[in-house]
């Protein structure tokens, strides 16, 4: 049983390699992207609108609200990242119902780029709204003795974000693969649909998490000094 889709390997010369996550992330990324090109071709500002039109509005609007609801005051600034996030681990997950299709989110190599991606958003989300040194001067709040502890969570929060996520996508595929060794007709149809369901919630929480270190980072999260004085 294959553990990770980084295991097969379709070209490889010397140490370069293509393997099932690399294939399927650029994959996965050709089709958002193609995707949301025809669905956002013919948007309509006033008339009568498609369904596309529809269910993509339906789409936007309810992680705007998720954003905002975080504590973000201005969700467009964040729509582009978060809601990317969101649709790449949440489109994974989808395409498990495809024939011997592995989810790069069940490799640990796709889910740490994820993080990392978090992990550099932070900081420059936090420069742009506080200015680079209101921010570096969060770190040391309420004391500069906080410093290493605030430094070290910034790297250990990006390591959790990598494994969770990992860890949960890559147990529910294997799951799926032995109830389907096992009893090949119904258990492995009822897994798949909680494995789309597992995997629509983890999109969902690791893109929240996202947002919520975000938020934390602008200074948004944290409450208005003017409205705790009254």
């Amino acid at each position: 049983m294959r553990l990770s889709p980084d295991q097969t390997v379709f070209w490889q010369n010397g140490f370069v390699k293509l393997n099932a996550t690399i294939a399927t992330t650029w994959g996965l990324m050709a089709v958002l992207a193609f995707g949301s090109f025809l669905v956002s071709r013919f948007l309509l500002r006033s008339g009568k609108r498609t369904k596309w039109q529809n269910g993509l509005e339906i789409v936007v609007v309810a992680i705007l609200e998720q954003i905002e609801e975080v504590g973000l005051k201005n969700p467009k600034k964040y729509l582009g990242f978060l809601g990317t996030l969101f649709l790449f681990v949440a489109a994974a997950a989808l395409f498990t119902i495809v024939p011997g299709y592995e989810p790069p989110t069940g490799s640990l190599s796709t889910t740490t780029a994820l993080a990392l991606c978090v992990f550099v958003a932070v900081p420059y989300f936090g420069i742009r709204e506080q200015g680079l040194g209101k921010y570096l001067h969060s770190f040391m709040e309420p004391t500069f003795i906080m410093l290493p502890f605030n430094l070290i969570s910034e790297a250990s929060r990006t390591l959790a974000l990598a494994v969770r996520l990992f860890g949960n996508m890559m147990s529910g595929a294997m799951i799926i693969a032995i109830l389907l060794s096992i009893t090949p007709f119904l258990f492995p149809i009822v897994m798949t649909v909680l494995g789309l369901l597992t995997g629509m919630v983890q999109a969902y929480i690791f893109a929240i998490l996202a947002a919520v270190y975000i938020a934390a980072a602008t200074g948004e999260g944290k409450p208005d000094p003017e409205t705790v004085k009254s």
